[in-house]
């Protein structure tokens, strides 16, 4: 059995619930409760069972970009391995089209923004594409570190051959893709200290602002989206770190997974300890996140 196959219904169902686990982290450090565990859940069913209201200046773009956008991560979920095994579309060179997919979704989303004819969500569109612009270089030359050291040409390939062998090898080097990795899952999935995804201070939000004009189904799909790829960031950065490939499907499938939990703690508590940085201080932070992997790069060269 390919665990890719595992992997895909249990990301579907589960995705939301490294949300919970975030937010209990940060409840946990402010001294609360916090919510439910299932309150993404919640959320979601919520937002499904109310209505979309769509602004008269808006067109088919703004309509179409949650469906674009679940589609189009839905597909870059398809392109991650699990556990060492082979993803479900796997093929040659699938890093650069896990890159334009997930590309796709944010294109929409920002032309989606701009489609609304608010000031703020142009504000928001315009920072979005300034950063994205600048963790692109960091996600794709730390995954040609990540081909350079294992020969592999698709992800699969790659985190296939990833083992402790490795870590013992170049742990340096793989030490700094995996800093880049978390930069990058940072910024793609709008978490502190890059951007708060609980704010509502319109001057100061990214990707809250874009969304603003969303209801109903159609932000229920963009929330879902934005836990899936969460979810897909940080499978990358487990099967960087802890690149498991036993005998035992199951037991392997336990410990990547129990990797994804310590993934969500670990977000939770660069949350609570750290602030949001000030917009002039994020282009600097991702710089530091590209330099980190083309490092890594130079150094497999030597």
């Amino acid at each position: 059995m390919n665990a890719a196959y595992l992997h895909l219904p249990v990301a579907l169902i589960f995705a939301p619930a490294l949300l919970s686990v975030i937010n209990r982290i940060k409840a946990l450090f402010a001294g609360r409760t916090g919510p439910p565990l299932l309150q993404p859940y919640y959320d979601l069913a919520k937002l499904l069972k109310k209505g979309a209201v769509y602004s008269r200046t808006t067109t088919w773009v703004f309509r179409m970009n949650p469906i674009i956008g679940l589609s189009a991560v839905l597909v870059a979920l398809a392109f991650i391995p699990f556990a060492g095994s082979v993803a479900v579309l796997a093929t040659k060179g699938d890093i650069f089209i896990l890159a334009y997919v997930l590309g796709l979704a944010r294109f929409f989303l920002i032309i989606a923004a701009l489609d609304a004819g608010s000031s703020f969500e142009g504000m928001g569109a315009s920072r979005e594409a300034q950063f994205s612009a600048l963790t692109e270089p960091a996600f794709l030359v730390g995954l040609a570190a990540v081909s350079r050291a294992t020969g592999g040409l698709s992800l699969s390939e790659m985190y296939g051959a990833l083992s402790f062998q490795t870590w013992m090898s170049i742990g340096p080097i793989v030490l700094l893709v995996a800093a880049a990795f978390l930069i990058v899952l940072l910024t793609e999935n709008a978490r502190i200290p890059v951007d708060d995804p609980n704010t509502h201070l319109e001057l100061t939000m990214i990707h809250e602002v874009m969304v603003l004009d969303y209801s109903g189904p159609d932000l229920a799909m963009i929330f879902y989206a934005s836990a899936l790829k969460l979810w897909i960031f940080g499978s990358l950065l487990v099967g960087l770190v802890l690149p498991i490939h036993g005998a035992n499907l199951w037991l392997d499938a336990l410990a990547a997974y129990g990797g994804m939990v310590i993934m969500a703690v670990c977000v939770g508590v660069i949350e609570s300890c750290m602030a949001r940085l000030r917009l002039l201080r994020i282009p600097q932070l991702l710089v530091a996140a590209s330099s980190l992997s083309i490092l890594a790069f130079l150094l497999l060269l030597r």
